[in-house]
């Protein structure tokens, strides 16, 4: 009998999309409905800050180099990643991030925890010759982005769009973008105080691929390494962290 009413559902087309449509929406409702309340999912913190214009920039560089392809940063709750990663990820950690960069994709490790772990002048040997400083790596060079220099005249607009979609950047952080990009890389410069004041003491101002004489892509993707982990301290509060957040500036 459940046959012979399946094959009368497949001989009717009105009656098959229908089938279609409904078995489509409770999948879709799966999907969506839980949207609805994923305010209630993310934690509120209060020190929680934003990317600076020069990590933002890193950000997109990260992503249009492939680095999420290979690296996830997103540490899970099992026990093995815990121990090798540090704390697991909480969702408020990723709150500004569009996208999300969250997954399990490993060819390399997880990033979650990276900043403050090395020195800016690991990272950069590093990005320049993965294999002087991890030799059993496959991951490609990055060399030329320490002589590509960093466009800040699109920060301005960077920032804009953050803020369109759900980020708090101010009209104040909007109007410096650039300047405060350029004096987060140049610690001796003029502008240099202004991002502190903008982005809060815990930003790390530094010459961060160790040349002064202007801002490099270099510096943008070591000032977003350096950062990851970093943006709030909630995930080593009330938690069974083993260690403290590491510090960039030590």
């Amino acid at each position: 009998m459940t046959e012979l009413k399946h094959r009368k559902l497949e001989r009717s087309a009105t009656a098959l999309m229908l089938a279609i449509i409904a078995a489509a929406s409770v999948g879709g409702i799966v999907e969506i409905a839980p949207l609805f309340t994923i305010d209630e999912t993310v934690e509120n913190v209060a020190d929680m800050r934003l990317y600076t214009p020069l990590e933002l920039s890193g950000r997109d560089i990260f992503v249009r180099e492939g680095c999420y392809a290979c690296h996830s940063q997103m540490i899970r709750t099992l026990r093995d990643e815990v121990e090798r990663y540090g704390p697991y990820s909480l969702a408020v950690e990723s709150q500004y991030d569009h996208p999300m960069l969250w997954g399990s994709k490993r060819t390399g490790p997880d990033l979650a925890r990276i900043g403050g772990k090395y020195s800016d002048v690991w990272h950069v040997a590093h990005l320049n010759d993965p294999r002087s400083v991890v030799p059993e790596s496959n991951m490609p060079s990055y060399k030329w982005l320490g002589t590509s220099a960093l466009d800040m005249e699109e920060l301005p607009l960077k920032l804009r769009a953050q803020r369109a979609v759900g980020v708090p950047y101010t009209n104040d952080m909007i109007l410096n973008a650039s300047a405060d990009a350029y004096g987060q890389a140049l610690p001796d410069s003029p502008q240099a105080s202004g991002v502190t004041e903008r982005y809060g003491e815990a930003t790390q101002v530094s010459a961060f691929d160790g040349v002064t004489a202007g801002v490099s892509e270099m510096d943008a993707l070591v000032a977003y390494l350096q950062v990851l982990g970093q943006l709030t301290n909630a995930a080593y509060e009330n938690t069974a962290a083993p260690e403290q957040m590491p510090d960039p500036n030590n």
